[in-house]
C-alpha cells in the first residue's frame, strides 16, 4: 500500500539566481553538493540520472525554466512508488537567492521511517548547498562515495569510531577543528560545519567531507574541489573498511 507525502523547505543562499541554477540544474553542479554522480539533459522531457554505489535512478524533467524552475519525476514502480522534485528560484537584493524545494510522491509500506529519513536529510543537503555556494563559488567537485555495512553495531559506536580515526571529539560538534592524516590519503585540515545524530560534515580548503552513521551502516559522501588523485575513491573505501574492522 502506498502513502502520499510532501516535504517543502525554503532557504536563502549567498549566490545569484544563475549560480543557484547551475548548482541545481547541471550534472557538475549537483555533483558538488548532492548525492552521487549526476547527469541532466537540459530540456523539458529530458532525463535526469543519479548514480550512487552502483544504483541508478532515472527521472524525467517535467519543468525546465532556466533561472526559475526545475522539476523532475521518477517513473511509477510496480508497487506505485514514485518521487517528484521541484526547485523554485527567486532572486533577492544583495546577491542572495531564495530557493524553495518541494519533494513529494508516494512511499511504500515502510513509509513512516522513509519519510522521517527524507525529512531529516533535506536540511543537511541544503546546508551543504549553502557551503558549496559560499566557499567554492565557480568551482565544481568530483564526488566520492564509500560504504561500510557493519550489521549489529549501534550508530553511537560507529560515530565514535569515525570521530576517533579523524582525531575529533565524540560526538563531533560544529566548530571543532580537524587535523588528521587518514592512512593512504592526503592530510585533512578543516572544520566541522554540520553535526547531528546521523552525520557530520567537515569543510576543508578543497573539499566537503560527510560521514553518515546509522545502526549497522556507514556511508561517506565527499565532494573534492581540488586535484583528485587517481584511486582516491578506492583509498577512502579502504580507509573506511579499516576503521570499521
Amino acid at each position: 500500500m502506498t502513502h502520499p507525502f510532501e516535504i517543502e523547505l525554503e532557504t536563502v543562499l549567498p549566490a545569484s539566481p544563475d549560480e543557484v541554477w547551475e548548482a541545481i540544474a547541471t550534472g557538475p553542479g549537483l555533483d558538488s553538493w548532492f548525492m552521487g554522480r549526476n547527469e541532466l539533459d537540459p530540456r523539458e522531457g529530458g532525463t535526469a540520472v543519479m548514480e550512487i554505489g552502483g544504483h541508478r535512478e532515472d527521472a524525467v524533467i517535467t519543468a525546465y525554466e532556466p533561472g526559475k524552475r526545475l522539476a523532475t519525476r521518477t517513473a511509477t514502480a510496480e508497487n506505485g512508488r514514485f518521487m517528484a522534485f521541484e526547485y523554485l528560484i527567486e532572486g533577492r537584493e544583495g546577491a542572495a537567492t531564495v530557493l524553495r524545494v518541494v519533494h513529494s510522491g508516494l512511499l511504500g509500506d515502510d513509509w513512516e521511517d522513509e519519510y522521517d529519513a527524507l525529512r531529516r536529510g533535506w536540511p543537511f543537503h541544503l546546508h551543504t548547498l549553502r557551503e558549496y555556494l559560499a566557499h567554492f563559488p565557480g568551482r565544481t567537485a568530483a564526488p566520492v562515495f564509500a560504504v561500510g555495512p557493519v550489521p549489529g553495531r549501534p550508530a553511537e559506536e560507529l560515530r565514535a569510531a569515525l570521530a576517533g580515526a579523524l582525531a575529533l571529539p565524540s560526538p563531533p560538534a560544529v566548530g571543532a577543528r580537524l587535523s588528521a592524516e587518514p592512512a593512504g590519503l592526503p592530510a585533512l585540515d578543516g572544520e566541522v560545519v554540520w553535526a547531528d545524530g546521523e552525520r557530520f560534515s567537515v569543510r576543508t580548503a578543497d573539499g566537503l567531507y560527510t560521514f553518515h552513521h546509522s545502526a549497522g551502516l556507514v556511508l561517506m559522501f565527499h565532494h573534492l574541489f581540488g586535484p583528485r588523485p587517481e584511486g582516491v575513491e578506492a583509498a577512502w573505501q579502504q580507509w573506511l573498511t579499516g576503521v570499521l574492522a
